[in-house]
């Protein structure tokens, strides 16, 4: 077999290893949270108020409960799939950020997936971030679909960051953002 024949089909093999291996999946999160970056802030003049607090959810132990809990504080919302390739490689950037803020900014890691196949995700990945489960049909005061999607809001409830697709969130640009929100 000639050098260059050989080349090729390692080639093909390597590229192959991506669609049929564990390898793949995880080629793909690397890909995936390599090419993600800091979500850009909403310039002040634009941003939108939220002032509508009444919007229903279950806690981790599957509680309801009411997101006015959360007026007045600094709140990261992150809507994510457990079965979303993208969702999964940003939630190891969420959860660094939780792990540097959970006592001080309200976190809600939001999912609409029933809660065995979600814990067993979360087990599996070592996450340890607390869940919100979206209610389906119930009233949001942001928009819900398609995740990954992600928002920053501030005490007055201003959205200062909202971000469709991956982001990001373990980085110093971000933690600069929620220094100045804490501080406010």
């Amino acid at each position: 077999m000639k050098k260059k024949t050989l080349l090729n089909i390692l080639l093909i093999a390597f590229v192959l290893s991506f669609f049929v291996t564990p390898l793949g999946h995880q080629g793909k999160l690397f890909l995936n949270r390599l090419f993600s970056f800091s979500p850009p802030v909403i310039a002040q003049a634009e941003r939108e108020q939220i002032t509508d607090y009444n919007w229903t959810l279950k806690d981790p132990e599957w509680n309801f409960f009411n997101f006015e809990r959360s007026r007045g504080k600094v709140v990261f919302m992150n809507f994510w799939a457990s079965w979303r390739l993208p969702s999964e490689a940003e939630l190891k950037s969420v959860q660094a950020l939780y792990d540097r803020y959970g006592d001080k900014v309200d976190f809600y890691i939001i999912t609409d997936e029933e809660r065995p196949p979600v814990e067993e995700f979360l087990a599996k990945n070592g996450f340890t971030f607390p869940v919100t489960y979206l209610i389906i049909g119930e009233r949001a005061p942001v928009v819900t679909e398609e995740p990954p999607r992600s928002y920053i809001i501030d005490k007055d409830g201003y959205v200062v960051v909202s971000k469709d697709g991956i982001a990001d969130w373990d980085n110093s640009k971000v933690y600069a953002l929620f220094d100045e929100l804490l501080g406010e």
